[in-house]
């Protein structure tokens, strides 16, 4: 066995975890933008309602905790 058919080996033997990280990678990316609009509407609602009530509105600012 010489190196480059070794290398070879080592090249196609890496394929599968790199692309199951990818798709894992993508998975969770979309669920946490998902996730991330979600609490922007939610929080535009919360402000319309409390307007709508005659409340404070409040300010749009993001939840603690929430770094995007």
């Amino acid at each position: 066995m010489d190196v480059w058919s070794w290398l070879g080996d080592a090249f196609v033997s890496l394929i599968p975890p790199v692309l199951v990280g990818l798709l894992f990678w993508v998975i969770m990316r979309s669920i946490l933008n998902a996730d991330k609009t979600e609490r922007k509407v939610y929080q535009k609602m919360e402000a319309e309602i409390r307007q709508a009530r005659g409340s404070k509105a409040v300010s749009e600012q993001a939840p603690k905790g929430d770094k995007a």
